[in-house]
């Protein structure tokens, strides 16, 4: 069986097209075999709903009088970029505001102009002859500027790796909150109903492809950032006019102690011109399979704990090292139905025609890491040794041990040599001045703060100034203590690279 683009189209403008979704469609090939299948359908939608960081708007605000040349400018105190025309700007989804921190950025900006709401414009420039004024501060809404065309680098992933955390302590990640000791398991994407799933081969999806994209039609420009189809990660660049989108597929979202994003609901429509499409499109769940990685190693390469595919993983709960472990997912499988059906709806209805690629999309390759002309050392690099001290010990050894190994900071292990504690000489000797020794457990630092070797050195600064301490246990993930690193140790380190 064979038919066209043209041939669809046709079938679109009298009324008879057939219309399926990726999921409908997975059913249908079950019942009726692919080619049989492949008669009956013409088209078949697919929708995700998630997560898509690399994203954002360019806007011409228009030129003000006396006019001005913006040099930067903050959208409710969000900075956008400014480095092109004189009143042109991109807003980024994950820019975070220079006052709110976290709890608001670009994609908040982005969606309060949705919403019709007004947000406070703020420029400066330098001035020029041309350009003369040097400020302006004003109110603006959507409706105000000439253009909001959204661009979007990095949407759509064909799939995501799933996440987990090895280690002893939560952690904060684009994948979400990561619960300590496999706690849970965090997922994205639509799986049965994924774009690029349902067309890995990038037979239909190319440059130029109509889209539906945040409620409106938009189009594919080229490949996304970090496309890497050989291995089942490829991505779409995007475009669409945000003047036409609706505030339900567009949404805002910050990730705790992360940072911003924004959700985009985002389908594509895969015209079928045969028996392989139609068979690549009744691809299922239990097909797609992605990998369990360890995201408390904050390395590019993490260590993959097993293979899982989204049928297991959104039956919520998989199994990791014979422990049964809830999974979770980040994008709404809920809003990926509704982007297939209403894309849908707008085929049947004749109010979206398919479109031909004008340029093939690679089917091969995978992403390179960044060039390092310096490589970044890590905690293994630095760490010293460190004596430790049983739990039970008295404040008296405790000083001895310190004096005799000339260290100020003591890690209190049990009788698994496990860290749960610590002290300072500073503990120790107050509580000597006080006449206080006894047990070593009432003084010391129950809720220590550590790193791993395989951590950067950068993190340890962060949590030594965070925290406000001048030194961190470094542990194994049965926490066994296996040296430390201290803010005198780091200072050195960072004054030898200086003068290097």
């Amino acid at each position: 069986m064979r038919r066209t683009i043209e041939e669809i189209n046709e079938k679109i403008r009298d009324g008879s097209v057939n219309v399926v979704t990726a999921e409908e469609m997975t059913a249908l090939v079950q019942e009726l075999g692919v080619s049989e299948a492949a008669r009956q359908v013409d088209v078949v939608t697919t929708g995700t709903f998630g997560a898509m960081c690399s994203s954002g708007v360019f806007f011409n605000f228009g030129h003000s009088d006396p006019p001005i040349k913006m040099q930067r400018v903050w959208l409710n105190d969000v900075e956008a970029y400014t480095g092109i025309a004189a009143v042109d700007a991109y807003l980024g989804a994950t820019q975070l505001s220079d006052t709110k921190g976290m709890d608001y950025g670009g994609s908040h900006v982005i969606e309060d102009l949705l919403k019709g709401e007004e947000v406070w414009l703020k420029a400066i420039a330098y001035g020029t002859d041309c350009y003369p004024r040097k400020r302006i501060d004003t109110s603006i809404t959507l409706d105000d500027m000439n253009q909001a065309i959204m661009v979007n680098p990095r949407n759509a992933y064909q799939k995501y790796n799933a996440a987990t955390n090895c280690s002893s302590k939560t952690i904060y990640t684009y994948m979400g909150t990561l619960l300590p000791n496999n706690g849970n398991v965090t997922y994205s994407g639509a799986g049965v109903l994924s774009p690029l799933s349902n067309d890995p081969n990038y037979e239909t999806i190319g440059v130029g492809t109509r889209i539906f994209l945040g409620g409106a039609q938009g189009y594919i420009i080229s490949e996304g950032t970090q496309h890497s189809p050989s291995g089942g990660f490829g991505t779409l660049m995007v475009t669409g006019n945000l003047k036409k989108m609706k505030r339900e597929y567009i949404r805002a979202a910050t990730f705790y102690k992360y940072g911003t994003t924004m959700y985009v609901g985002l389908g594509i429509p895969i015209p079928i011109l045969n028996d392989d499409i139609a068979r690549a499109t009744a691809v299922s769940d239990a097909e797609i399979v992605t990998g369990v990685y360890d995201y408390s190693v904050p390395r590019r390469s993490k260590p993959e704990l097993r293979k899982v595919t989204y049928e297991e993983l959104k039956s919520g709960m998989i199994d990791l090292n014979g422990k049964e472990v809830k999974t979770s997912s980040l994008s709404s499988f809920y809003m990926a139905r509704q982007v297939a059906a209403e894309l849908k709806s707008w085929i049947k209805s004749g109010k979206f025609f398919l479109s031909s690629p004008v340029e093939r999309i690679p089917v091969e390759g995978s992403t390179k890491p960044m060039k390092q002309t310096q490589e970044m050392p890590l905690i293994k690099d630095v760490m010293v040794p460190v004596a430790t001290i049983k739990v039970g010990f008295s404040v008296y050894e405790a000083a001895k041990k310190i004096i005799e190994d000339r260290f100020n900071h003591l890690p209190v292990v049990d009788e698994d040599k496990r860290l749960v504690g610590i002290v300072t000489s500073w503990d120790v000797s107050k509580a000597l001045a006080l006449s206080k020794d006894g047990d070593l457990a009432p003084i010391m630092t129950r809720n220590v703060i550590t790193v791993s070797p395989e951590d950067p050195v950068d993190l340890a600064v962060r949590l030594l100034e965070k925290h406000n301490i001048s030194a961190l246990p470094v542990i194994d993930k049965d926490r066994k203590v296996l040296g430390i690193v201290t803010g005198e140790g780091l200072s050195k380190l960072i004054s030898r690279g200086l003068r290097q």
